[in-house]
């Protein structure tokens, strides 16, 4: 508002308020169930079963199975997980992976790491928009690529990538592709 003193909060990429339907449907679990979900005791039997179906209501939002499902701190802990992962479960088969330099310092400060230890990480063009050409990735595609990490919106920016098309490029060729997605539900006023 012009002549507001009062600040507004513009910084979304980084973090958000939580969701009033997001705190409505936690507030048991901040308020009475608060149990190890690894307890075997009665507070931790409940949040095991709340963890439980959160993990099956995301796993049928992604058409996938439960036991798929990880539930982390945060997106660096996932793309550290899924980045380190996928190094030390295919470095017999290739020490190869393909990302952009527009990254989060999250995938960036992995496959730095990667580096160091031996790897070899192609970092694909961007164009002046910040998208990446789904045809360089294609290219930089090796014998032994393992990964291919390419955002899907660009957390400064808000650019988003072809990650469609490079999907299919990555699947086709037969290469692991790590993509964070984003997901908006639909407003109630929607």
């Amino acid at each position: 508002m012009p002549g507001s003193s009062s600040p507004v909060y513009m910084d979304y990429a980084s973090t958000t308020a939580v969701a009033r339907e997001v705190l409505e449907a936690m507030a048991p679990y901040f308020r009475v169930i608060s149990g190890n979900p690894s307890s075997i005791h009665s507070h931790g039997v409940l949040a095991r079963e709340g963890l439980e179906r959160a993990r099956a209501r995301v796993a049928k939002l992604l058409g996938c199975s439960a036991d798929e499902i990880y539930f982390t701190s945060g997106g660096s802990e996932s793309n550290n997980m899924a980045i380190f992962g996928v190094a030390s479960a295919l470095e017999n088969k290739g020490k190869h992976i393909i990302t952009t330099a527009i990254e989060h310092h999250s995938v960036l400060r992995a496959t730095q790491a990667l580096e160091k230890r031996g790897w070899k990480v192609t970092y694909a063009p961007v164009d002046a928009k910040g998208i990446v050409d789904p045809e360089s990735i294609r290219r930089s595609i090796r014998r032994d690529t393992v990964l291919v990490s390419v955002m899907h919106a660009n957390n400064e920016t808000g650019a988003i990538q072809p990650i469609e098309q490079i999907g299919e490029i990555c699947r086709a060729a037969g290469v692991l592709f790590h993509t964070c997605l984003l997901y908006t539900s639909p407003s109630p006023r929607d």
